[in-house]
């Protein structure tokens, strides 16, 4: 498999990560022994260093650093107030215009920390499909500004606003998910990294780089949006 390589030079390599590609090793993944990390170091030919990590169904931007000493500079950018993070998903529901979430989150260790995301709402459908005691079936294309990064984060803001995003197990809706895999086979989630900017940690210029949908993503917009 070769990775889309989206953003590179002499320091940093950015690709547009596969859903259900592993950023690294891990010791709560076992299924499998392909990572992002080991692929994208075969395919340059050198050893990379990851700067952040994507979860395993998330698609979208994922950054890398070609020298060890710059990744802690370039982890120290990524929180900076000037880098924009910017993820779509698609949520179930009529997501409200615009929202700001500031909701403290608990991680696999017990400890809580403090966890803000900014929400929008880019587009909204509505298709004649009964589940439950609704006749209808809503959802929502929107936008999501993470300002801190915490696990999950965005997956767990969603769910507590109650409009979890499709396909996402455990913070998800099992009858939605059901019914997106029995009608249209879909078996991943729909939370894409769809844009990193940043100052650039050594030469200072502003970076811009997007990863396109990829085709899970697209299939399932226009089945809901264009139908």
């Amino acid at each position: 498999m070769n990775l889309e390589i989206i953003y590179e030079d002499e320091y940093f390599i950015a690709i547009n990560k596969p859903h259900g590609l592993l950023v690294h090793r891990s010791s709560i993944a076992t299924n499998t022994d392909v990572y992002a990390l080991q692929l994208l170091r075969n395919q340059v030919g050198y050893h990379i260093f990851p700067i952040h990590r994507l979860d395993r169904k998330t698609a979208g931007v994922l950054l890398f650093s070609k020298t060890a000493e710059f990744v802690t500079p370039m982890q120290q950018t990524l929180h900076e107030e000037s880098t924009v993070k910017r993820y779509h998903a698609i949520v179930r529901g009529f997501f409200p215009e615009e929202i700001m979430v500031d909701y403290a989150l608990t991680n696999d260790k017990g400890k809580t920390q403090e966890a803000i995301t900014l929400f929008k709402c880019i587009q909204q459908t509505e298709l004649p499909i009964a589940l439950g005691k609704h006749p209808t079936s809503r959802y929502s294309l929107i936008e999501a500004y993470p300002k801190t990064g915490r696990m999950h984060q965005i997956r767990k803001h969603l769910n507590h606003l109650r409009h979890p995003i499709i396909g996402d197990r455990p913070h998800g809706c099992n009858k939605q998910n059901k019914l997106f895999l029995e009608k249209w086979q879909l078996n991943t989630m729909l939370l894409h990294a769809q844009k990193l900017n940043f100052i650039h940690p050594v030469s200072k210029e502003t970076i811009r780089i997007e990863a396109d949908y990829s085709e899970e993503f697209v299939r399932i917009f226009n089945v809901l949006f264009l139908w």
